[in-house]
Formats: structure tokens, C-alpha cells, sequence
């Protein structure tokens, strides 16, 4: 009997062509070059390379069906690792039915298994070893051995192990690295908002040298707008240092704040305990006292709130306001026709500004509601040339409450800027 097991050997080393109308394709012939050269001591669980297939499916281009058909071919493989024999070249080949393998694959459709075979062999997965009718069988020798078989070769499987398990590992990292970069972020995006919560609320004096809270509430809404909704990991490192220099930089402002309250403690509470310590004095007295007192400004907090309203109507009548700031009138739909519309559109115009409502407040109970609109529009007057509205009220507040502001100066510089281009004319 002649001996055919060298030349069906051969056969199985050199690179071959598939059945039918299917042609050779570059995936193909590499997969072959590389099963062909058959290195000795090359050994893969089969299982363990499914399940960085699964990881790195997505990278290779494989659907999560494909795999379904991988794993069907794996079962038709008796033994659990891939171990490559160079002297055996039909140890890793596999032939399963196109019935048999569909039963194994989930009862995918003839079509649907055809089409996840061809993904594997394109992916350079499998290697196709056809017969020259295109099915599926052994040729066993005289004592039942397989001298030769037609199906798919498993053995790039075991060859790319090492690759594949790599290629694995990287997409785990990242994986990881990015959900420790979301986490980050929530935990930097809620510090942030509750630490700028607590700066407003914190009426301290804010450090020259620290930022005004109205600019660190900017950037954090610059940062928050910025953000997209499907966010790339490039993307989220950004964003997680972005709010971590923002959760810092609120951090020390706040830290400045309570420093400075320290320093000022001690000499703050003499203060207040000269001022109580002086017992209350016959009528005569006061008026004796009240003689050598400079007189307050009208809208002074010391001024009940209804006298200090007053005081600002007849000191400052509301056309003479809406005349050095004119442009108020724009954001009033029915028009400013009394001090009560004035306020109003104060109300409408101070979120537009960036003015927080702890600042507004602020600003009416030093001021008075009166005082702080007019002061509001003069603010929208200029708003070109404050780089931050609220952090500029805050500090008109603070030099009202130790009297060293005055509505007067403001509206007069506001009537001399809109006559100037009147008289350049």
C-alpha cells in the first residue's frame, strides 16, 4: 500500500485555498504563514483565550455571536488546552456539521453561522482546511488514526494566545482607569458645588490674593458647559483636573477666610464690648451726645427701612435714575413706571449678570431694596467693563455697610459718560 501521510503532511503545511467562489485574503494567508511554522512548546487553555477574546472582541472587530460560534467550535476540541504539535498537523483541526455546529452555537441560523465563520477567519482566528467537495471529514489510517482532516485548524488560537491575553490586559487597565477617572469626577463635581455653596455663604473678606467667588462659580460652570454627554477618555482626564485645580483653589480661598476672621477675632469683640458696655443715659444725655455725632447718610442702616426708602425716593426721584441708566428700561416689558418696577426688574436681571441670590440678598439688607436696584442698573450701565458683577456688588455692599459708599458719585459719572459723546459731537 502506498504511503500517503507525507504528501497529505505537506499539503497541510503549505498554504491552501479555500472551496469554492471564496478567495485568499491577506488575513488568510498570514494566518496560514504563521500556523505553518508550528514553534514547538507552545501551549494555551482554550477557555482562558475565550475569555480575553471576550474582553478584546471589540478591538479584533468580532460581535459577541462570532463568539458564540467560537466557543461551539472549542467544545468540538476534546482536550482543554491548544497545544500545537510541529510534527502532527491535524491535532487542532475540527469538523463538525454545519447541524451539529449550529446545535452547539445557541441554534444560530445556516446563514448566520456561515456568516460568524467567515468573521473568524478574516480576524485570522481560524484557518479554513476545505476538502475538494467543501465538506467536512476525516481520513483515519489503518489503526483509526487521523491522518489527515478537513475543517477548521484551531492552531492560530494558540499562537496569538500570548497576544491576544496582552492586548486583554490593556483594555482591562483602561477599563479600570477610566471608571476610577468617573469616580473621580463625581466626587470633584459635588466637593466643587458644595464648596462654592459654602463661600457664598460665607460673608467673610475675601484675601486680595485669592480669586472672588463669583469667578471660581464661572469656571466651574465654564467646565460643566464644556463637558460633553458622551464623553471620550481624554475627556474625562480633563475634566477631573480641571475640577480638581477648581476644588483646590475654593479650598484656600475658604481656608483665607477663616484665617483672617482669626487674626481679626480678638480686636473684633473689644470692639463690640465697648460698644455695649455703656449703660443707657437720661433723655438730656443723648441729646447732649447726639449734638457732637456727625450726621448719618440718609439711606443708613441704622435708619429704619421705611425712612431709608423714603430718604432714596425724594433724594434720587426715579426719572433722574432711569436717565443715567437707561438701559434697565430694556429688560421691563411693560416699562418702569414706579419703584416697585424697578425692583422688579432688578429681581430679572441679576441671574443674567451672574450675581448669585446670597449676594443680592446681601446687598438689599445693607442697602436697602431701593438703593440696591439702583445700584443693580448701575452695575448693567457699565457691565462691559466688570470682569464680575456679583463679586463688585459684594464689594459695594461691604463699603456701604462701613459707610464709605454713596449713590450720588455713581449716577453722576454715569449722566457725564452719556454726555460726553453728546458734546464731542
Amino acid at each position: 500500500m502506498t504511503d500517503t501521510s507525507g504528501r497529505l503532511g505537506e499539503v497541510a503545511r503549505r498554504i491552501t485555498a479555500p472551496f469554492g467562489a471564496r478567495s485568499l485574503t491577506a488575513a488568510q494567508l498570514a494566518a496560514q504563514a504563521d500556523a505553518n511554522r508550528r514553534p514547538a512548546g507552545v501551549v494555551a487553555e482554550k477557555w482562558r483565550v475565550l475569555h480575553d477574546l471576550t474582553a478584546a472582541r471589540t478591538r479584533l472587530g468580532l460581535s459577541a455571536a462570532t463568539l458564540v460560534v467560537l466557543e461551539a467550535l472549542l467544545t468540538f476540541h476534546p482536550e482543554t488546552v491548544l497545544a500545537p504539535d510541529p510534527d502532527d498537523d491535524v491535532d487542532l483541526v475540527v469538523f463538525p456539521s454545519n447541524r451539529t455546529l449550529a446545535a452547539r452555537a445557541r441554534g444560530l441560523s445556516e446563514a448566520a453561522l456561515r456568516r460568524h465563520l467567515s468573521a473568524l477567519v478574516e480576524a485570522g482566528l481560524v484557518i479554513r482546511r476545505d476538502s475538494p467537495n467543501g465538506k467536512r471529514y476525516v481520513r483515519r489510517g489503518e489503526g483509526g488514526q487521523i491522518e489527515h482532516a478537513f475543517g477548521f485548524d484551531l492552531t492560530p488560537l494558540a499562537l496569538r494566545a500570548a497576544e491576544i491575553a496582552d492586548m486583554a490586559e490593556a483594555i482591562r487597565a483602561d477599563a479600570l482607569a477610566q471608571r476610577l477617572a468617573r469616580e473621580k469626577v463625581s466626587l470633584l463635581r459635588r466637593d466643587c458645588g458644595k464648596l462654592l455653596d459654602a463661600l457664598d455663604r460665607d460673608h467673610g473678606i475675601e484675601p486680595a490674593s485669592e480669586p472672588l467667588a463669583d469667578e471660581l462659580r464661572a469656571q466651574f460652570l465654564a467646565l460643566l458647559t464644556a463637558y460633553p454627554r458622551r464623553p471620550e477618555p481624554a475627556d474625562v482626564t480633563a475634566f477631573a483636573d480641571g475640577l480638581e485645580a477648581l476644588a483646590l483653589a475654593v479650598s484656600s480661598a475658604l481656608t483665607s477666610r477663616i484665617e483672617s476672621r482669626k487674626t481679626s477675632g480678638s480686636a473684633a469683640q473689644s470692639e463690640r464690648h465697648l460698644q455695649n458696655s455703656n449703660p443707657d443715659h437720661p433723655a438730656c444725655e443723648k441729646a447732649s451726645g447726639d449734638a457732637q455725632k456727625p450726621p448719618s447718610l440718609p439711606d443708613s442702616s441704622g435708619v429704619p427701612a421705611d425712612v431709608a426708602d423714603s430718604a432714596i425716593r425724594s433724594t434720587y426721584p426715579l426719572s433722574s435714575v432711569l436717565e443715567a441708566c437707561s438701559q434697565v428700561q430694556d429688560f421691563s416689558p411693560s416699562g418702569i413706571r414706579s419703584w416697585h418696577d424697578l425692583i422688579e426688574t432688578a429681581d430679572r436681571i441679576r441671574p443674567m449678570l451672574g450675581i448669585s441670590p446670597t449676594a443680592w440678598s446681601d446687598a438689599q439688607d445693607a442697602m436697602g431694596p431701593e438703593a440696591a436696584a439702583i445700584t443693580l442698573a448701575a452695575i448693567l450701565e457699565r457691565h462691559e467693563r466688570i470682569k464680575s458683577p456679583g463679586g463688585y456688588l459684594r464689594t459695594l455692599t461691604e463699603r456701604k455697610r462701613s459707610g464709605t459708599y454713596s449713590l450720588g458719585p455713581v449716577l453722576q459719572a454715569l449722566r457725564r459718560a452719556r454726555l460726553q459723546p453728546k458734546e464731542a459731537s
